[in-house]
């Protein structure tokens, strides 16, 4: 029994940096912006490349997993892990560290599945195995959440590369146990392993995703943008065509003709987009127009995190209790709400007024995200519950890069809009200082004491109207999804138990 919880101890240390590392550069990005002289777009890359990476390849590790063994599994994916934090820590330039980064997220990839395994292969008491997969969640949960405020904590002692650093003696651990106390596990040569299906999948998603940041851009060349959005759509195409005929799909794009399986998707998809794309632009809010430091920002930002982490329980009550339809519904809707009331928000003057709202956030947004989950579940018939799990994660993880990059451009498109760029600077300097507030702040490095504060002046008040912007666009949307789940989820509890006969 002791040797059981010794085990999952040893998978939940190998699943710590996983999760830290979705969110641990969101009070890092002015850092990163300023010292390697990132540009806003680069910048973006920089986060959302480890979550966008990490949501086509960890279906097929699954499958890796099967063949050789969650142990070895395990072992592959932190070593890959250790060594992309050490590039990642050292990284010379932006391209480097994005390069880092997708590096990071095939390692996580592995990881995460190997770590799922070795739970189900551990615990053969459903009792048991049941708690030891509550552990699992909660620390992947609160590793995310917690992550800016440990990104913050690190900066304020070393630089920015310690971030990636912290990851090293943690693997180092996580590979000494899981020699000595991990028992091997035999594979299954049988298995049919389908990368070439995730590397199309992952091709798809950046293609459009870089199309679209090329196509915001008012300066950016249109013919780019266009090949890129064809490419990233034929590959979409045929990646949805092959999963069809496939025998052992990756994802099986038929569930996703259940309009309560795609309504919880979508819903999933959504929560994440909310809480990180929120999470990231007011990271920068605090750090580049109220001058707070990464920690201080970390610490602001507390309360929304502890919010999303905890409520977990809470949201599996509040189902049972009012049943999915009004708690899924009610959790869009008042993440809505909360928007509304961060977008009329002074956070210098509000201070209090702004935890209020985060909390708000924090639970509705990860009561949604639950209630995403169990949709997509309880609609499953018995014999596809690995199948909706796979949708889930995908889901999950979309959501995450999603956020970033569309927060991101949304933020972009308005600073750009209302940035008014004192005058007297030159030409090339005046279109950086255009860009993004991170590519001001360099630019205010390079002028005298007056300019330089101009410059920041007019930054700070164009991001903090772009933040304000973009939280209200966000109510919009949400509030809009709000209706349409209510009238999506009709019948949940009905159709999912025909489904399940």
């Amino acid at each position: 029994m002791f040797r059981q919880w010794l085990i999952l101890m040893v998978i939940v240390l190998a699943y710590v940096p996983v999760a830290i590392d979705a969110t641990v550069l969101h009070v890092a990005a002015p850092t990163l912006s300023v010292s390697l002289g990132a540009s806003g777009n680069e910048l973006l890359w920089i986060i959302d490349i480890y979550s966008l990476v990490m949501a086509g390849m960890v279906l097929p590790m699954g499958a890796l997993g099967d063949r050789v063994g969650f142990k070895r599994l395990m072992v592959m994916g932190s070593g890959l892990f250790g060594l992309a934090s050490l590039a990642a820590a050292y990284a010379p330039d932006a391209a480097f560290l994005i390069a880092a980064r997708a590096l990071l997220a095939v390692g996580a990839a592995m990881i995460l599945p190997a770590t799922l395994a070795g739970v189900r292969n551990t615990f053969s008491d459903v009792r048991a195995r049941n708690i030891a997969l509550g552990i699992w969640a909660a620390v992947g949960a609160g590793g995310a959440a917690f992550g800016p405020l440990v990104g913050g904590m690190v900066l304020a002692h070393f630089s920015w590369g310690a971030v990636f650093l912290i990851n090293l003696p943690v693997v180092a651990l996580v590979l000494l146990l899981i020699f000595r106390y991990v028992p091997a596990q035999p594979g299954n040569t049988q298995q049919r392993l389908n990368f070439t299906h995730a590397l199309m999948l992952v091709m798809a998603v950046l293609a459009l995703v870089w199309a679209a940041k090329t196509a915001i851009k008012p300066d950016g060349a249109w013919q780019p943008a266009a090949l890129a959005l064809t490419t990233g759509a034929v590959l979409l195409l045929t990646f949805v065509r092959l999963q069809r005929r496939a025998v052992s799909p990756l994802l099986d794009i038929r569930l996703f003709a259940h309009r309560i399986i795609l309504t919880g998707a979508v819903m999933a998809m959504t929560s994440m987009v909310a809480l990180v794309g929120f999470e990231l632009l007011m990271a920068q809010e605090l750090q580049f127009v109220l001058g707070k430091t990464p920690l201080q920002a970390g610490i602001f930002m507390l309360p929304v995190m502890l919010a999303s982490s905890l409520c977990g329980p809470l949201a599996g009550i509040l189902v049972s209790r009012f049943g999915l339809r009004r708690v899924a519904a009610a959790g869009m809707a008042l993440s809505a709400l909360s928007f509304y009331g961060l977008a009329r928000t002074d956070f210098a003057s509000e201070p209090w007024q702004a935890w209020g709202w985060m909390i708000l956030l924090g639970m509705s947004a990860a009561t949604a995200l639950l209630s995403g989950t169990s949709a997509i579940m309880s609609a499953a018939p018995p014999s596809k519950a690995a199948a909706a799990g796979a949708i889930e994660t995908m889901a999950y993880e979309l959501g995450a890069g999603m956020g970033i990059a569309l927060a991101g451009l949304l933020l972009s498109r308005s600073y750009r809009s209302v940035m008014v760029v004192p005058q007297g600077l030159a030409p090339e300097v005046h279109a950086r200082a255009l860009s993004s507030i991170g590519e001001a702040a360099q630019v205010a490095m390079t002028l005298d004491e007056t300019l330089a504060g101009d410059v920041m002046q007019a930054a700070s008040e164009a991001f903090s109207y772009s933040h304000s912007t973009v939280l209200g666009l966000a109510c919009a949307l949400l509030a809009v999804l709000a209706v349409v789940v209510w009238f999506a989820l009709r019948g949940v509890s009905r159709e999912a138990k025909d489904l399940a006969h």
